[in-house]
């Protein structure tokens, strides 16, 4: 039986934002390409996340890819969202 890779990232607005995500789970690719920079092999990666197949892990990979720059976009925004709220923290923590 043949696997039709088209199916295994969708997107739907109502979900992580449109974001790419595994087909029926909630993982985006962002969170797999996380994973994959920190150095987890995919073999690792589907291992941490115990519900993922080997093949959806891979898939997740071979849209960054092939997606590479709407990623690496993602991935910057999320950053300095996560700066901004570091800063705003410590600025909360350093007026009380």
């Amino acid at each position: 039986m043949q696997t039709d890779i088209n199916t295994f990232i969708t997107q739907s607005p109502q979900i992580r934002g449109s974001r790419p995500r595994i087909a029926g789970t909630g993982v985006t690719v962002r969170r797999v390409v996380n994973w994959y920079k920190q150095g987890f092999d995919p073999e690792e990666i589907a291992d941490q996340f115990g519900h993922l197949t080997l093949a959806q892990v891979y898939a997740a990979l071979a849209y960054y890819h092939a997606n590479r720059d709407e990623i690496e976009q993602d991935l910057e925004a999320e950053e300095r969202e996560t700066s901004l709220l570091l800063q705003q923290c410590v600025q909360l923590a350093e007026a009380a």
